[in-house]
């Protein structure tokens, strides 16, 4: 009966032991590497929608390589709870002219401009500013869901 109860044991802590090592794994490839995102909210429509889900990557703001164009995520700087999804149209020294103000503002040293592409339902660069490259978590990279509208940003 012991040598049961021992084998029984051991094959609890080896299998507990292997999920704690792909948890770890999992966690550091959704950390690190890229992770999915399902979207909300009519900024960025008619490119994104409400509930399609992508697929990102966190190496390139890491390496601070995003350009002009991409789709990124970020925390949201006046809710840092909530993320954003926004287009960068303008890089560190870009002239950004915005329809709100009708003036002329530098983007500064470590901070891009971000626009939803539904302009006139965004709140993003023109209502708070450059954002800092800081609050970048990832760029899109691919759009998974819905099926029939898969595809590469």
């Amino acid at each position: 009966m012991k040598m049961t109860v021992s084998k029984g044991i051991g094959g609890l802590v080896s299998f507990a032991g292997y999920v704690l090592q792909y948890a770890c794994i999992t966690h550091c490839a959704f950390e690190y590497i890229g992770d999915f995102v399902m979207c909300s909210g009519p900024s960025m429509e008619p490119t994104l929608e409400s509930d399609h889900i992508l697929l990102t990557e966190h190496i390139t703001p890491r390496l601070q390589r995003l350009r002009r164009g991409d789709i990124v995520i970020a925390k949201s700087p006046t809710n840092p709870r909530q993320n954003i999804c926004k287009r960068i149209t303008g890089l560190p020294g870009d002239k950004i002219r915005t329809s709100f103000t009708r003036r002329s503002q530098i983007v500064p040293r470590g901070h891009v401009w971000l626009e939803g592409d539904n302009s006139s339902n965004s709140a993003d660069s023109r209502v708070f500013g450059p954002v800092p490259m800081g609050l970048i978590r990832s760029r899109a990279i691919l759009r998974v869901w819905p099926v029939h509208k898969i595809d590469p940003f």
